[in-house]
């Protein structure tokens, strides 16, 4: 089976000048950040002192400002507008990952349909997360085929429903806010058809700049003057929760600066508000945590993957569930900051999960 990569690639012009190329540039940069040195960033990336030096010297000539302040005895730090490039391409990446392994996911398919007939696939459609990527790594080692599509939860759903796909990822608040969140899938599950494969347990809440220098406790904290918000796209099943989240509390979404605003992954949310673009946002401990963020806990989901009965005997599908169920993968999943996988590949019937479907 053909594995395809995509990654995001980025170039800087000034005036009529010729581009920049940052890839060269950032790894150098993010080489210098972790080793204190240009010497031993130039060494980490395979390549010499000098070319290291012309790099930069190109770069800042363009730029027309200093990238790397140096000095005797006290190494090497990136400055500033070194640091935004390094945000800057931390969040392209955020963005763009789902679309472009979804991407590089149809084009693996349409590949092997071409040259051959192609082995049997399992079709996932989920929203993006890290339980989910981390499963896919697992399906990926053991080189089994999957056709992978990132999309909110409600759709990924329907698209089960619609037998588009065979698991369908979507995600479920604990507590108060689980029965209305159940409703708005009902009108795809099917209580003789399909039933669920537990992924994770995992946190909710508030994303804010380290510190949290804007004082943020809850959700009426959005509210106030002066405090910018970034959202999840509309659709997605995290947007969904907040929405029920702030009715509850009779806040108004009209209320929140910046609350039409949408990023569409948890990471872009995470990227957003670590390059000062936004004070809050709502998403998983997990992004926040590898964006440097503070977090503030305020609801336990879990993540599901919906599948239909007939399809559970099948090889392929029963090689997924094994890797799910294997104690290797919930160790993995209970690695992943904010989620618990005591519970991973549970199989449970809709009625066994929701109360509200009994």
């Amino acid at each position: 089976m053909y594995r395809v990569k995509i990654k995001p690639h980025w170039e800087i012009s000034r005036d009529a000048e010729s581009p920049l190329d940052t890839a060269v540039l950032l790894t150098l940069l993010t080489a210098i950040q972790e080793t204190g040195s240009i010497a031993n960033a130039a060494k980490q990336t395979g390549g010499s002192y000098r070319h290291a030096w012309g790099l930069l010297r190109a770069a800042e000539q363009m730029f027309g400002h200093p990238l790397v302040e140096t000095g005797r005895g006290r190494g090497s730090r990136l400055l500033p507008l070194a640091e935004k490039l390094i945000w800057a391409d931390r969040r392209i990446a955020a963005r763009l990952s789902p679309t472009l392994e979804t991407l590089a996911s149809e084009l693996e398919g349409e590949l092997s349909k071409t040259v051959s007939c192609g082995p049997p696939m399992i079709r996932l459609n989920a929203s993006h997360g890290f339980a989910v990527a981390a499963l896919l790594n697992q399906l990926n080692e053991r080189r089994l085929p999957v056709e992978l599509r990132y999309r909110n939860s409600a759709d990924a759903v329907a698209a089960l429903a619609r037998q588009e796909c065979d698991l369908a990822g979507f995600h479920v608040p604990l507590g108060e806010f689980e029965e209305a969140s159940v409703a708005s899938y009902r009108q795809w599950l099917d209580k003789d058809k399909h039933c669920l494969v537990h992924l994770a347990v995992r946190n909710q809440g508030l994303m804010v700049a380290p510190g949290n220098p804007k004082k943020i406790a809850g959700l009426s904290d959005l509210t106030r003057s002066g405090v910018l918000f970034v959202n999840r796209q509309p659709g997605s099943g995290t947007r969904m929760l907040l929405e029920l989240m702030l009715s509850r509390q009779a806040l108004s979404p009209t209320a929140i600066d910046g609350f039409e605003t949408a990023e569409f992954t948890h990471s872009a949310i995470a990227a957003f508000i670590a390059s000062g673009m936004a004070d809050v946002g709502f998403g998983v401990q997990t992004a926040a945590q590898r964006f440097g963020l503070d977090f503030i806990p305020l609801v336990r989901e879990r993540y599901f993957f919906a599948i239909s009965c007939s399809a559970m005997s099948d090889p392929l599908m029963q090689q997924v569930i094994s890797i799910l169920q294997s104690a290797s993968f919930r160790e993995i999943v209970d690695q992943i900051s904010g989620y618990d996988g005591s519970a991973t590949g549970q199989i449970l019937s809709l009625s066994e999960a929701f109360k509200s479907l009994q």
